[in-house]
């Protein structure tokens, strides 16, 4: 049982990070029926940038308790990754707005892509170690270990989506996004400007990948700049799992996958030696994917966005 419950521990703090990512991919595509596969890259992005500032202050001298370094890393992360989010958006997907379906998604691999080659070039292929300046206490939760860092990430997940479940539902800009995403001609006959939603839809959606960057680098203590790749198909996967464009969905497939995934690591690993152990974790993700895609292609909550006129 205490096992059992281990690895339900460990797909909630996966889990929390995969639907905290897959609300970036969900918005984006709630509104413009696009799928932005840059976005993985933008989580990287924000793991990369946060580890470089805090190795700067700590090189520099700065005496600051852990969090408090983490805190300015993630105070540089989460405004670069807003800036390019806004950027992408502005460059590579809006000229092609009414061009056909395929180009903008062509176009969002080919941005992916290039931020990947970039952040070779910044940072190197090397991974690059998360400092240790966290809290490592582990608490005992009935036979079954759980860190302060884990309790702080799945917190803090929980915080930001219920953030971002108050931005769409109770203020003024949520109403333009709902809007926009419905019928964005309507809207902007109603004097909803439809630049401004879709360039706050990417802002909103990069600073919530740049903090759950930051939390996949230090809950794996290490960062590299491809691992956007991994990351956003498996967060792809739980945007499909619980229905894309829709937000709730993206939170329920994102815990989902993160269980789903942790158990089938651990129990299918010693049901097979080892041989579907934690180094072939990544099957699962893509074997639920298909299975979504097969057997239910509107996922779990299927999709709140009306069908556009």
């Amino acid at each position: 049982m205490d096992i059992f419950l281990q690895q339900i521990i460990n797909g909630l703090v996966v889990g929390s990070i995969y639907a905290l990512i897959a609300l970036g991919y969900t918005m984006v595509y709630g509104i413009m029926q696009l799928i932005n596969f840059a976005h993985g890259e933008i989580v990287m992005i924000g793991a990369m940038v946060t580890i470089t500032c805090i190795n700067l202050l700590i090189g520099a001298g700065v005496n600051l308790p852990g969090p408090l370094l983490l805190l300015a890393g993630l105070l540089m992360a989460i405004p670069i990754s807003m800036l390019l989010g806004f950027t992408i958006e502005r460059v590579a997907y809006r000229p092609l707005r009414r061009a056909p379906r395929l180009a903008p998604l062509i176009t969002a691999i080919g941005v992916s892509i290039v931020l990947q080659q970039v952040a070779m070039l910044i940072w190197g292929r090397n991974y690059r170690p998360f400092p240790q300046i966290l809290p490592t206490t582990v608490h005992d939760f009935f036979g079954a270990a759980v860190t302060d860092l884990q309790i702080a990430i799945v917190i803090l997940s929980l915080v930001l989506m219920a953030g971002l479940f108050w931005l769409i539902e109770k203020t003024r800009l949520g109403r333009a996004m709902r809007a926009t995403a419905q019928n964005p001609e309507v809207a902007g006959l109603m004097g909803v400007n439809i630049n401004t939603v879709i360039s706050m839809t990417f802002i909103i959606g990069s600073s919530l990948g740049a903090v759950a960057g930051v939390m996949v680098a230090a809950n794996y203590d290490q960062a590299h700049a491809y691992m956007g790749f991994m990351i956003g198909l498996k967060a792809f996967t739980a945007a499909v799992l619980g229905g894309i464009g829709n937000i709730g969905g993206a939170v329920v497939g994102g815990l989902l996958l993160g269980i789903i995934e942790s158990l089938g690591s651990g129990y299918l690993g010693d049901l097979t030696g080892g041989f579907l152990g934690s180094h072939y974790k990544d099957i699962f993700a893509f074997v639920v994917l298909i299975g979504v895609l097969v057997f239910r292609p509107s996922g779990l909550l299927g999709e709140r966005v009306a069908e556009r006129a």
